[in-house]
């Protein structure tokens, strides 16, 4: 990753309805879920959270795939985790016993 990737990703982030978009995705991997269902989460109209989703799409943190007739979204890990690791790569200056308080708070399942 690079700036220009980082800063993508923090701009798609920049807007609370994306946020929440993108926070509820990570919710509901590694299923995903239906782009009605972030409609109806977001209350927002179908073509207003289409470009909201767009945006995290070509900031590449979304992942669309058909199924059936729906179209199901994935958080895009693989991107976040690039980002967190961007972000925190020279973290306290190579003393990883500094960054152990930010580690404990980020707690899985």
């Amino acid at each position: 990753m690079d700036i220009g990737d980082a800063l993508s990703i923090l701009s798609a982030l920049a807007h609370p309805t994306r946020l929440e978009a993108f926070r509820l995705l990570i919710r509901h991997e590694p299923d995903g879920l239906s782009t009605g269902a972030l409609v109806e989460a977001s209350e927002l109209t179908q073509s207003t959270f289409s470009t909201h989703l767009a945006v995290m799409a070509k900031a590449g943190l979304v992942l669309s795939e058909k199924r059936g007739r729906q179209q199901i979204q994935r958080a895009n890990l693989d991107a976040l985790r690039g980002l967190m690791v961007y972000l925190a790569k020279d973290c306290c200056q190579g003393r990883a016993e500094l960054c152990e308080p930010l580690l404990a708070e980020l707690t899985c399942c």
